[in-house]
């Protein structure tokens, strides 16, 4: 059972911004690549970024280059994904998880939280 806390999410307008934050202070992550994921509704989860134990190596899905950064903070066991310019395409529940890859997704899901961008 994954432990992480996301927040942050809301209800915003076609090119404004949010940013997301995942505590994942109650589950070991010091040594984990970790990512964010969204769920539209009615398809899968699908990977939106992705970042590794040592930051060096940091994917982004296509849909969202350019618009969405990646980052952590290992001393406060956070994680943020600032999105900018956002689209109603972006509208979808966004989850922190662990990262294993571009093909791969974890089995087990949090919470999560709702993005919702307005035309």
């Amino acid at each position: 059972q994954v432990r992480f806390v996301e927040s942050g999410g809301g209800l915003v307008q076609r090119g404004e911004s949010l940013t997301l934050s995942c505590d994942t202070s109650a589950s070991p992550v010091s040594r984990q690549s970790m990512g964010w994921y969204r769920q539209a509704p009615g398809k899968q989860h699908d990977l939106v970024a992705g970042i590794t134990i040592d930051n060096r190596t940091v994917y982004y899905g296509d849909s969202i280059k350019g618009r969405f950064t990646i980052s952590r903070d290992a001393v406060k066991h956070m994680l943020y994904l600032q999105m900018n310019a956002l689209e109603p395409e972006d509208t979808a529940v966004y989850y922190c998880n662990y990262y294993y890859g571009p093909a791969l997704k974890p089995p087990v899901w949090g919470q999560g939280t709702q993005v919702t961008v307005s035309s």
